[in-house]
């Protein structure tokens, strides 16, 4: 956005067409972050309510070891289930935390955008220099 020659109310086409884009990718980042938050906080409930078995070098983890029709997940090549399921949990929180953090700065994103364009707020660099006529004020 700031490689276009800022002009004020969105006299360029290009101007327009780059804060729309912007801003709906933008937007589109925020569902697919907020959409990630959700998937890993529903996967680590669920880790953390699995019961894990060590079965020939591997880790067999169920959510009900009492239901014979429960779906099992077999980690292969697993020796240590309490290691797996700690390294799990920690990679999913990271996870969560990562993409909350990225969900907030495409917050940001939008409502600077939309700012900008309902509110006069503007964020950027100013690339063409006041001119005499635009930066005095009335002489008393």
């Amino acid at each position: 956005m700031l490689c276009i020659s800022y002009q004020p109310d969105e006299k360029t086409c290009a101007q327009f067409t780059v804060k729309l884009l912007y801003f709906l990718l933008s937007a589109l980042a925020l569902v697919a972050c907020v959409l990630a938050v959700a998937f890993a906080a529903h996967h680590y409930l669920q880790l953390t309510k699995f019961t894990c078995d060590t079965i020939q070098e591997s880790c067999q983890c169920k959510l009900d070891p009492a239901d014979p029709l429960g779906r099992t997940f077999v980690y292969q090549d697993a020796a240590d289930c309490g290691s797996l399921t700690s390294l799990l949990s920690l990679y999913l929180l990271l996870q969560m935390a990562l993409n909350l953090v990225a969900a907030l700065v495409c917050l940001l994103m939008c409502f600077v955008v939309w700012k900008h364009r309902y509110q006069v707020f503007y964020v950027g660099v100013r690339f063409q220099p006041l001119t005499a006529a635009q930066g005095t004020g009335q002489q008393v």
